[in-house]
């Protein structure tokens, strides 16, 4: 008996400690209340190490987009899903158009890319210039087999036989001499496939307007610029190349200037650079006009002309207009005093429409009167044409000079403002359209017996090795002037005027500025003694009224 109360308490002792140690056993109410505080303390535990997570990751991803978004935002656009799919799916075109043709920029690192496009660009202490040498230009003259045998002394003044490079381009064969001075001659291509639909031009238009590229085709070497102009052009070539040094050849340029005609240049295009004064185009761009030229052209047939396919083609390209004032189509009629003897503060580049005009310099021909100038020009090119105003303050006068062509000199005082500002010496290129119609500021021709000017041309031009100027003889134009009642010296006196300049090859590498005068004492009365060149310190054209 006491044996199995024994065994029934041990066996009731080892159901309770299994009971107890058993996890699916049920707890007392004292173990209960320790197990709640546990579960809550390990919960509030839990919350409290989520939300510390939740914090961390957020202030991450805030951190991460504060760097990446341009600070220089100060705010930003919500687009909706369709707009960002439609964004990217033009991004994708872009870059597959760009991938299939010539890439003009690769980044092998867009992080450094985007760091150098947000740096500062600092300023070069002096304009880059390019060692552009007059091997590197070639020209494209259109010309006429019709016109040929006149207008190839033209050509005859500025070509340069085993220095300068190019073509003449014509309709059909014409007889040629050798050793003539001239540049090769050769025929353009069919152009009977393209449309032509302007009823006031001319389909030659479609041959003249594929010079560049015919010319590019012929593959020179070592070529920078191509120059187009018409065999009537007479190119400045030295100043040529000082103006082509200015630009980079290896990007897209394409350089030239408006007609002088406000109608013309409404009729075709501000934005259309003049054949005939000649423009320039970069080789680059060049090739990239020969491969879409043929179709560009066959998408404009009712232009009139060369040159405004030429600018239609340039407008497809994205190629705007670089101006250079130097670049003279000269739509005008008449005589070219008032535009050359107030040429604008810029080289002189080009001369055109010579057979329109008058002789620049009277009683001689075109092509001899050409020559006259080219005598300047070979001692001082970067000098011809250009302006300089002073006053003879004793006897009350206003002295206009451009070197190299004419001086005038006036009564009375004439201001700077005005005397820069051509005279009206010529016709506009549509008789009956205004008269003022051009596209610069003009002046009348003076009414006024006493303010007519007296005019003296160049005659002689020489270069002193010993003093290193040049000295120029100006002889006064014997045309009749009418009686005067002003009481003051008049310059009917005056036979000559000898001028004195050193040359400046290198004025156009500084800012543009007009040339002084100065007038010097004179031992004759009949001879009056100028010297020309820079301006000296604070030295400015003005005289006390």
């Amino acid at each position: 008996m006491g044996n199995s109360k024994t065994n029934n308490k041990n066996k009731l002792e080892d159901s309770e400690k299994k009971s107890v140690s058993s996890p699916w056993s049920r707890p007392t109410s004292q173990q209960h209340q320790q197990q709640q505080r546990l579960t809550t303390f390990l919960g509030l535990k839990n919350t409290a190490v989520w939300i510390f997570l939740i914090v961390f990751i957020f202030y991450v991803l805030y951190s991460t987009n504060i760097l990446t978004v341009d600070r220089r935002e100060e705010c930003s656009t919500t687009l909706d899903s369709s707009t960002e799919e439609h964004i990217q799916t033009l991004t994708n075109i872009s870059s597959t158009n760009i991938n299939n043709s010539s890439k003009f920029l690769r980044l092998d690192d867009e992080e450094e890319e985007e760091k150098r496009i947000l740096e500062p660009v600092p300023l070069p202490l002096r304009l880059p210039r390019y060692d552009t040498q007059l091997k590197h230009i070639v020209f494209g003259i259109a010309g006429s087999s019709n016109l040929w045998v006149k207008r190839k002394e033209y050509i005859k003044l500025w070509w340069r036989p085993k220095e300068t490079r190019g073509v003449v381009w014509l309709d059909k064969k014409v007889y040629a001499k050798r050793n003539e001075g001239l540049p090769e001659i050769r025929i353009s291509g069919d152009t009977s496939r393209f449309k032509y639909t302007n009823r006031q031009g001319q389909r030659s238009a479609l041959r003249i307007s594929r010079v560049v590229s015919e010319t590019l085709r012929l593959g020179m070497k070592d070529v920078r610029w191509f120059v187009m102009g018409d065999d009537d052009t007479v190119f400045m070539v030295e100043n040529v190349v000082r103006v082509l040094s200015k630009y980079d050849h290896r990007q897209f340029y394409y350089i030239g200037s408006s007609s002088e005609s406000h109608v013309q240049n409404i009729y075709f295009s501000y934005a259309m650079a003049y054949g005939g004064g000649g423009f320039a185009i970069s080789y680059p761009l060049a090739k990239e006009l020969e491969k879409m030229q043929d179709r560009c052209i066959q998408r404009y047939p009712g232009l009139y002309g060369s040159d405004d396919r030429i600018q239609a083609c340039m407008a497809e390209l994205g190629v705007p207009l670089t101006r250079e004032p130097g670049f003279h189509q000269y739509d005008v009629y008449g005589d070219l005093l008032g535009l050359l003897g107030a040429h604008p503060v810029t080289p002189l580049l080009s001369l055109h429409h010579l057979d329109v005009v008058e002789p620049i310099f009277p009683r001689m021909t075109r092509v001899r009167a050409l020559q006259r100038l080219f005598q300047s020009s070979n001692l001082d090119s970067s000098s011809i044409m250009q302006q300089s105003i002073c006053y003879d303050k004793k006897r009350y006068w206003s002295i206009s000079v451009s070197w190299g062509y004419v001086v005038q000199i006036l009564r009375g005082v004439i201001s700077p403002r005005e005397l820069e500002m051509p005279t009206r010496t010529f016709l506009n290129w549509y008789r009956r359209a205004d008269y003022t119609a051009y596209a610069f500021n003009t002046r009348p021709v003076t009414k006024h017996p006493c303010q007519k000017p007296f005019i003296f041309y160049m005659g002689t031009t020489r270069y002193d090795r010993t003093k290193k100027q040049t000295v120029g003889v100006y002889i006064r134009d014997k045309s009749r002037h009418p009686f005067c009642r002003w009481k003051m010296s008049s310059p009917d006196k005056i036979d000559s005027i000898i001028i004195l300049k050193k040359p400046d090859p290198y004025r156009w590498q500084k800012s543009p500025r007009r040339d002084c005068c100065r007038v010097l004492p004179s031992h004759k009365p009949s001879t009056l003694y100028l010297s020309v060149g820079n301006c000296r310190g604070a030295e400015i054209s003005e005289v006390d009224r």
